[in-house]
């Protein structure tokens, strides 16, 4: 067998950090170090940061106007023929920042070698990810929005639906649905300030901090960050270049998203089941069995469930390479970018099928009520009752548990058990009890804030209606 280690690359250009070495890269070593498969991905951003790097060379007078035009032109022609597919990134390239100075090399000459000047690739990935970011993950919180969307659109459709609510996956209390659905729209509310926040941090740019020591070229770096729409520039050049805080932050935001959608993904698929028959998602969300011919399966929903360990891993991928790495830059940082790449693309695409699979789902009214009608739903409001009347809340709940457990053996709904069995547990008990056991009572009457109660649910659907819109 041949031994691939000692392979080399001879149609390959020579690195531009080859100077003092006398052998090429052997093959496997390339194929294994190559980041341009992902890298190649933030080829806009690393233009941009070529053409305002150039542009401050020029204004400070490191490099003449002249060659910074001629840099600039070269970028901007090499931009077009990307988007034309004229130039293509390829396995032989070693990553993006050089395979695009070596294209600019080739067209301009010279001058496109003092591109780089006062500047490294450390500082640049960590500038081409932040822009990137800078653009991405608000367009996560566009979809962010249109599950939030969807979840109000039910809200207000659905106003008139009272369902059970549960803890332990077990009948609790009842609830309106739509009180249920604004719990999740308060937590996409918090992944939406999450990402908000996660920006201020995102928006320092790194570029000039060179490979970490700074430079001793009088660049300008105020310049080039406000070229790029940074607000402000690293303070510390060895931070600025080992810094993944934001990617951790980032896939860290989207893992909570993602367990939210989870949450809400199995949720649907347990409601859609025969069993509970709360919901129905249409054929546009759903697939059939290829033996089992009455099937209709909640794949999407599924699917995005399934998909939440691919962000989880992301996160870990990115907490597992820092742990441990000591300042400044080290090759390992090059593994940041699948994991960024995973986190987004994954959260974005869940989010735009849960907004679809929301919008493609309808809910049935009377399986919920029934649901709240039935069994012991209500037990909570006996213990209530009994306590109104003077009874210290402790014993009442004693005296409740046991007229559930006297109904239980009988088979029988608490609205069903005559007075003269409830009386038989405390004399306290009079007619109007049968008017507390009314499920729509026991909503109305919910009087704290952020309660089930309908003109409480009603006003959080308006603000929440109002807010979304606004934003």
């Amino acid at each position: 067998m041949t031994n691939t280690n000692s392979n080399t690359l001879p149609s390959t250009p020579s690195p531009l950090w080859g100077g003092r070495f006398t052998e090429a890269i052997s093959e496997v070593a390339h194929r294994f170090s190559s980041g341009i498969e992902y890298d190649s991905k933030l080829w806009r951003e690393d233009i941009r940061g070529s053409i305002a790097h150039a542009r401050m060379l020029g204004s400070q007078s490191i490099i003449s106007k002249e060659e910074a035009a001629a840099i600039v032109a070269g970028l901007e022609v090499i931009a077009s023929e990307v988007e034309r597919d004229e130039f293509q990134f390829d396995d032989s390239m070693e990553d993006v920042h050089l395979a695009i100075e070596q294209r600019l090399t080739e067209k301009i000459g010279a001058a496109g070698g003092k591109l780089h000047t006062g500047r490294s690739r450390n500082d640049q990935i960590g500038t081409d990810e932040r822009l990137y970011l800078k653009s991405a993950v608000p367009e996560l919180a566009e979809n962010i929005s249109e599950v939030i969307g969807a979840l109000l659109e039910k809200a207000e459709e659905y106003s008139d639906a009272i369902m059970p609510g549960y803890t332990h996956l077990q009948r609790a209390q009842p609830v309106l649905l739509s009180h249920h659905l604004l719990a999740y729209v308060e937590m996409l509310a918090r992944d939406g300030e999450r990402l908000d926040d996660l920006l201020r941090r995102v928006d320092r740019s790194p570029l000039g901090a060179a490979a970490f020591a700074g430079t001793s070229y009088p660049i300008d770096r105020e310049m080039t960050a406000r070229e790029l729409g940074f607000g402000r520039v690293g303070r510390n050049s060895i931070d600025a270049v080992s810094d993944r805080d934001y990617l951790i932050e980032l896939t860290s935001a989207c893992s909570i998203i993602m367990m939210h959608l989870s949450r809400m993904a199995e949720e649907l698929i347990l409601w859609s089941t025969r069993e509970f028959g709360f919901v129905t998602m249409s054929d546009k969300v759903t697939t059939g069995s290829s033996i089992m011919p009455q099937k209709r399966n909640p794949d999407m929903a599924e699917l995005i469930r399934g998909k939440v360990g691919r962000v989880y891993g992301a996160l870990i991928a990115l907490l597992t390479m820092m742990k441990g790495l000591p300042l400044a830059y080290n090759r390992d940082m090059q593994e940041d970018k699948p994991p960024m790449f995973e986190a987004l693309e994954t959260t974005g695409d869940s989010l735009e099928m849960m907004a679809v699979v929301l919008r493609e789902t309808t809910f049935n009214r009377e399986r919920m009520e029934a649901a709240v009608r039935g069994g012991d739903l209500m037990a909570t409001e006996l213990a209530d009752y009994l306590a109104r009347k003077g009874l210290p809340f402790r014993e009442a709940h004693h005296i409740a548990g046991q007229i559930v457990a006297s109904a239980e053996a009988r088979t029988m709904n608490l609205d069903a058990m005559p007075l003269q069995d409830y009386r038989a547990f405390s004399e306290l008990f009079e007619a109007d009890i049968f008017e507390y056991l009314d499920p729509w009572r026991s909503v109305r009457e919910k009087k704290s804030i952020g309660s089930t109660n309908p003109e409480m649910v009603r006003e959080a659907v308006r603000a929440a209606v109002g807010t979304h819109h606004a934003g």
